[in-house]
């Protein structure tokens, strides 16, 4: 894979550690939009966030955050990958969304609006029945187009993440998710979802979970005949990769991850099995030659490796009205380039 297309993983939930981050490097990840916040009140999420701190200290050869599509870029041109901090659910701001600010301020640039189950903003995509965007939902959301916060509908139920398209001034983004019609399962969107974010200007970021793909046995061929459709359904400006990697996480972690702690007695679950062809961020440029391998153009697939991504981080990160004027100004250079 050429070095000089940019790499950018959507989404990505692992346990960092050294090892983690080393495999970044060895796939050639430029960019990658880390989870640091899911259940977490407002104290947690600010912990977290400073974990993220002490670890660009730590890491400071390897990654470094990125608040900007400048910010990308200039990672790029270091050989260090930048790091987008994201939260998959509003579950930080409590009931308050003037922490979005703060939130803000201390570098989130992605949140979720709902993870596995409804919360005060809308509805999740197992709630058996979603009651759309609330009042809250809809002050959130316009909190967030102020801020410059993509807003994310990767977990959200498709009613509400309709009405969360209709309601935000910026395009939104599904991090990590697939087609309904590849893999029949809630988490995944169906075409008037996918269609509606393609109209507003959005990017749906294809995952490689297993659950979400079919299971381990998917090939890499049936992987990329699903993003080919994808792009003809859409266009090529609306599909990226967002592979939800999940790395370095115990069993017992990921039934705190599916249900925070909302069950006294949650069923036991184990990791899914993952395709022999993704394992780690290392694997990246594998799954990038298979999309060329299975017949997609060169320029369209810049725009699913990186470009896609850095169009959307240029045009809602910069919305901020605290950004300075060199930011805004390195964001509309970035951006004029990417199109």
């Amino acid at each position: 894979m050429s070095r000089d297309r940019l790499l950018i993983d959507g989404c990505e939930i692992n346990n960092w550690d050294a090892e983690t981050i080393e495999e970044l490097r060895r796939g050639g990840v430029d960019a990658v939009q880390a989870t640091c916040a899911v259940w977490e009140d407002a104290r947690g999420a600010i912990g977290r966030l400073l974990d993220w701190r002490d670890r660009f200290e730590r890491h400071a050869d390897a990654v470094v955050p990125a608040h900007s599509a400048a910010d990308v870029e200039a990672a790029h041109r270091d050989g260090r990958t930048a790091v987008v901090l994201g939260f998959q659910n509003t579950a930080p701001i409590e009931d308050d969304p003037r922490l979005l600010e703060v939130f803000w301020t201390l570098g989130t640039r992605v949140i979720q609006l709902t993870y596995n189950s409804q919360n005060a903003v809308g509805g999740s995509c197992f709630e058996p029945r979603d009651a759309g965007l609330s009042r809250f939902g809809h002050t959130v959301v316009s909190e967030m187009n102020r801020l410059g916060l993509l807003i994310d509908c990767s977990h959200v139920g498709d009613r509400t993440t309709r009405e969360a398209i209709d309601a935000s001034s910026a395009p939104i983004a599904i991090t990590h998710a697939n087609p309904r019609w590849f893999c029949d399962h809630p988490r995944n969107k169906p075409d008037d979802v996918l269609a509606a974010l393609a109209r507003r200007g959005g990017v749906v970021g294809v995952t490689l979970y297993p659950t979400f793909i079919g299971g381990s046995d998917v090939r890499l061929e049936d992987f990329a005949g699903m993003v080919t459709r994808l792009v003809d359904q859409l266009g090529a400006d609306h599909v990226a990769i967002g592979t939800d990697l999940a790395r370095n996480w115990t069993d017992a972690d990921l039934v705190a991850l599916r249900h925070g702690r909302q069950l006294r007695n949650p069923p036991p679950a184990s990791w899914p099995q993952w395709p022999a062809w993704f394992r780690s961020a290392a694997d990246l440029p594998r799954v990038i030659d298979g999309l060329a391998a299975g017949g997609i153009d060169d320029g369209t697939i810049d725009k699913i490796a990186g470009g896609n991504w850095m169009r959307l981080y240029d045009d809602v990160f910069s919305r901020n009205a605290h950004a300075t004027d060199v930011e805004r100004d390195d964001a509309a250079d970035l951006g004029t380039a990417a199109r």
